[in-house]
């Protein structure tokens, strides 16, 4: 009789466990394939779940970096999906298919421009068009940029898959942002036009604006940027590059995606 309980027991045991995950794959699964992200709220009357319950398979899929909230408290896919479509097979696709884009920004400024994704907690240059200047000319492929004093890396605090660390921010020039309140503003700024800039931020002399590139989901998997010298890019010539940038990309991703987007 003990014996039976016991198997009893195991079975009932692993069938909560299936059914743990078989909620949870549903849950994640109406998550990657919204449209837009859904709040706990959507989820919790999609699902049919109660909200205790909802809310802890939510908690272990963000604890293992499967989901995470944005900055209104919805829920988008998490970096681990971006990290999978960062990996080095399909960053090939990635900069193949961005090349010609790439190419006509270069041709259009003039100045470096930069296919970037997230890496870890950093942001990782994968392509570059190089400027046609000798001043700025510098190779960015492979350098690993700290995300709160680049372009690139707002884009990726901005729409995922990254998040600001907490506690002070390192300083590289007397112009970056060390606080969150100060970064938190500048994202803000982000979020309402779609574009960032770093203005002297991560080196002196150098300004860098970036824009988002999307999966046909609406993720973020990557991001460009066109960089130069503050003696050739101006204040002024922040809403040209950045308007500049946002048509690029929707082209760009217009009925295309890489392989594993």
């Amino acid at each position: 009789m003990g014996f039976e309980r016991r198997a009893v027991s195991t079975q009932m045991s692993s069938q909560m466990g299936s059914q743990a995950v078989d909620r949870a794959a549903r849950l994640l699964a109406l998550i990657v394939e919204s449209d837009r992200p859904p709040s706990f709220t959507a989820l919790v009357d999609r699902v049919g779940l109660a909200k205790s319950t909802t809310s802890r398979l939510l908690q272990a899929l963000e604890r293992n970096r499967l989901v995470q909230r944005d900055r209104a408290g919805s829920f988008r896919p998490g970096s681990l999906f971006v990290t999978y479509a960062a990996r080095q097979d399909s960053v090939h696709d990635l900069v193949e298919t961005a090349q010609p884009v790439l190419e006509r920004l270069g041709e259009a400024t003039g100045e470096t421009v930069n296919l970037a994704v997230p890496r870890g907690s950093g942001v990782v240059q994968v392509a570059q068009i190089d400027s046609r200047y000798f001043l700025g000319a510098t190779n960015w492929v492979g350098v690993e940029v700290p995300p709160h004093c680049s372009a690139l890396g707002k884009i990726f605090f901005t729409y995922g898959p990254l998040t600001v660390p907490e506690g002070p921010l390192a300083r590289r020039t007397p112009a970056t942002l060390v606080t969150r309140e100060q970064l938190d503003r500048d994202l803000a700024e982000v979020a309402r036009r779609g574009w960032a800039v770093a203005w002297e931020e991560l080196e002196p002399g150098l300004v860098a604006v970036a824009a988002p590139v999307r999966a046909v989901d609406g993720s973020v998997l990557a991001a460009v940027s066109v960089s130069g010298p503050t003696a050739r890019i101006t204040r002024e010539d922040l809403p040209r590059l950045g308007k500049l940038l946002l048509a690029e990309t929707r082209m760009f991703w217009e009925g295309k995606a890489p392989h594993d987007a």
